[in-house]
């Protein structure tokens, strides 16, 4: 399964691969050149067609956990000063996605949306420190049962021109559903309280509606 926001490109890609393709078949008379097209025009279609993929997950919904947005891999656990919307310390949790993983972006935990902002901005690498604050974003806050607001960050990289983002204000999400999409190379933030006991360790490889990020906090009474 393929995801909707890569159908116009799939669809141009596969009419420029199949142009390549016949012309060199009965155009080009050096065989190796006329070979080496053709190779290299299905291999950009096969990584088009495993970019835009797009799996079923069915996330098992819990209020107690939050689950990784995206695939990818663990590049920042820190607490910092989260300047947007919070305008105080929070836990930061970031994702890296390479142009090989799931590019889908998934609601982290559910409950209603209090604030979804897109901002124009540079195209640093994702994993620089200011791409956070600098780069093409949008900033996502959901209120939850058990974690109070949290806040995921979608942010554009170097190779990255389109963040698709779905989550509206008002509207109540539900864990593992799809928020958006995020086209070539990018990262995503999550901004948790700083109580949460984070579940993941740098360098680790999360998946998408599966990984648990954090858990909600232990109260006293509890």
């Amino acid at each position: 399964m393929f995801h909707k926001e890569g159908q116009k490109i799939i669809l141009l890609t596969f009419f420029i691969v199949s142009i390549i393709i016949l012309v060199s078949q009965y155009y080009l008379d050096i065989v190796w050149l006329r070979y080496l097209l053709q190779i290299g025009a299905i291999v950009v279609m096969i990584l088009i067609l495993q970019f835009f993929r797009n799996p079923k997950r069915l996330a098992i919904k819990n209020f107690d956990e939050i689950l990784s947005p995206v695939d990818g891999k663990v590049v920042v656990i820190e607490e910092v000063e989260e300047k947007e919307y919070f305008k105080e310390k929070r836990r930061q949790v970031s994702i890296f996605m390479s142009p090989i993983n799931v590019h889908v972006t998934r609601y982290p935990a559910s409950g209603s949306v209090k604030f979804s902002k897109y901002h124009p901005g540079k195209y640093l690498v994702a994993w620089h420190p200011k791409s956070s604050e600098e780069n093409e974003r949008t900033t996502v806050v959901i209120n939850t049962p058990k974690f109070g607001d949290i806040l995921y960050r979608q942010i554009a990289g170097a190779m990255a021109r389109r963040i698709v983002n779905y989550a509206e204000e008002g509207e109540n999400v539900q864990q593992g559903d799809d928020a958006g999409f995020i086209k070539f190379g990018s990262r995503v933030d999550l901004f948790l309280p700083l109580d949460c006991p984070v579940t993941v360790k740098l360098n680790q490889k999360v998946i998408g509606a599966k990984t648990c990020i954090a858990t909600s906090p232990v109260k006293k009474d509890e």
